[in-house]
């Protein structure tokens, strides 16, 4: 696997102090189980992550953000058991989600090319995590974010203004980015998105179509 695009330092240094939202902290797990070049970096941001919480020993750290930093780093700390053995999914996602294959999610059409699988996460959680199925040649209108956003390839590829996104890439996404992907494989795009706001489109009939897309 030929990954081109890693996460952001802010954001393992986020993930190593226990700070990341659940969607975010199981995406980033998700990514490192497939790339060894951020868990190297992660390997670096765990020591100052380590010293940030011992700075602010008064603050508390959400009990949600803890069981999902805590609980997604099994993939990080065994590499070696990247995917279960019957599932295509990256360890931290096919734990959530069970015993299954890309095959087998039951998708939701939300509109032409575009559908969508809601990730159950913990009750009271601030963030979603969402799967995406883009079909061949679909060009998403052009959108900027209202706050963190992470996506993550799992299958197939799209390209924006940044590169050219395949498996086992992740953009690392914030507020001052807006971009439009365009998938360019062969095959439907399927990615994992963690998001605490939704996107924001330009266009009229993004907006009205938004609400049922729900990203």
């Amino acid at each position: 696997m030929n990954i081109s695009h890693h996460l952001d330092d802010a954001t393992l240094l986020a993930f190593a102090a226990g700070t990341v939202g659940e969607a975010h902290g199981i995406l980033v797990a998700s990514h490192l189980a497939m790339c060894p070049t951020c868990r190297n970096a992660l390997r670096k941001a765990e020591g100052l992550g380590g010293g940030i919480l011992e700075s602010q020993a008064g603050q508390a750290v959400s009990d949600v953000c803890r069981a999902a930093t805590l609980a997604s780093l099994d993939a990080v700390i065994a590499p070696k058991e990247t995917y279960k053995p019957k599932s295509d999914l990256p360890l931290a996602l096919a734990r959530i989600m069970g015993d299954v294959n890309l095959a087998d999610i039951h998708w939701h059409k939300r509109a032409p090319g575009v559908s969508v699988f809601d990730v159950p996460l913990s009750k009271g959680s601030k963030t979603k995590l969402k799967l995406v199925k883009l079909g061949k040649g679909r060009t998403m209108p052009e959108h900027g974010h209202g706050g963190e956003e992470l996506t993550l390839i799992l299958k197939g590829s799209y390209h924006d203004k940044m590169g050219r996104f395949s498996p086992g890439d992740v953009a690392d996404l914030d507020a001052e980015i807006e971009h439009q992907p365009i998938v360019d494989s062969d095959e439907d795009c399927i990615c994992v998105i963690a998001f605490e706001t939704r996107a924001i489109y330009k266009t009229i009939l993004a907006k009205l179509v938004q609400p049922f897309v729900g990203i």
